[in-house]
């Protein structure tokens, strides 16, 4: 992987400019001060390696050389979109579910921001924001993908089964290929983001959906229920043992299957 290959592969995406690196801390926080500096719309942080990559919650992301997709995608939200700022995980998510379909596979979405097959977790999203005063200015869009096998940690240092595409398909898909079909799905679904059918397509994909679900928040179980879909703004909806909904925002709280 280089930068010259990488422009050519994603020129046809029409993207901001593309800042890659070999090795680098994390493409979040690169793309998050790019971002407050004037990056223009649909700019691309890509890195071959992470050293201190994370996901949500502060937790670590793995991404060792020659292995995963570790991208930051700069956008810039037009004020038709900014109402709905809090589905650009949904976005992502979508994305990469349209990038595994292309390839046969049967990918859900784990909410609020992991892909699994086949129940492991194979991709996760980061979605972070710059702010001018009380508008958001910039997001800030973070996909990793275990491309191959030898990006998955050790089971050992893992809170939720992980895998890799190379698990369920043979040969793994090329790692620019993947990318430019994450990035190209990306843009088609982003028009499509303040419509009902982008909710409807979203719950669709849902991991786990019509059973029962544990909510956990500082590590503790908060709430249990069955998972019934998202509201419009993308939390999850729960039907509890007494029959009522209630709805878990995204915050600081994670998922399990019963």
């Amino acid at each position: 992987m280089d930068e010259l290959t990488l422009k050519r592969k994603l020129t046809k995406l029409n993207l901001g400019e593309i800042r890659y690196f070999d090795s680098i801390g994390s493409t979040n926080d690169e793309a998050l001060a790019w971002a407050a500096s004037g990056a223009e719309n649909l700019s691309l942080v890509l890195a071959d390696e992470q050293t201190s990559g994370r996901g949500r919650l502060n937790r670590t992301w793995r991404t060792p050389p020659n292995s995963s997709l570790a991208a930051s995608l700069i956008l810039r939200p037009t004020e038709t979109q900014r109402p709905y700022a809090s589905r650009l995980v949904g976005l992502a998510a979508l994305a990469l579910v349209d990038a595994l379909t292309l390839r046969g596979l049967d990918a859900e979405i784990k909410w609020p921001n992991d892909v699994l097959l086949n129940g492991e977790k194979v991709a996760g999203i980061l979605v972070e924001s710059v702010w001018l005063g009380e508008h958001i200015d910039a997001a800030v869009i973070g996909i990793g993908v275990n491309v191959l096998q030898t990006a998955v940690p050790p089971a050992e240092e893992l809170r939720f089964p992980a895998a890799s595409v190379e698990k369920y398909l043979h040969p793994a898909p090329d790692r620019l290929t993947l990318l430019y079909d994450i990035l190209a799905a990306l843009r088609a679904w982003l028009p499509r983001m303040d419509a009902p059918s982008f909710i409807k397509a979203w719950e669709e994909k849902l991991a786990f959906r019509g059973k029962t679900v544990h909510i956990y928040e500082d590590g503790q179980t908060s709430q249990n229920g069955a998972l019934v879909g998202l509201e419009l703004d993308g939390s999850l909806r729960l039907r509890g043992a007494d029959g009522k909904i209630a709805t878990i925002r995204v915050g600081d709280v994670s998922l399990r299957a019963a």
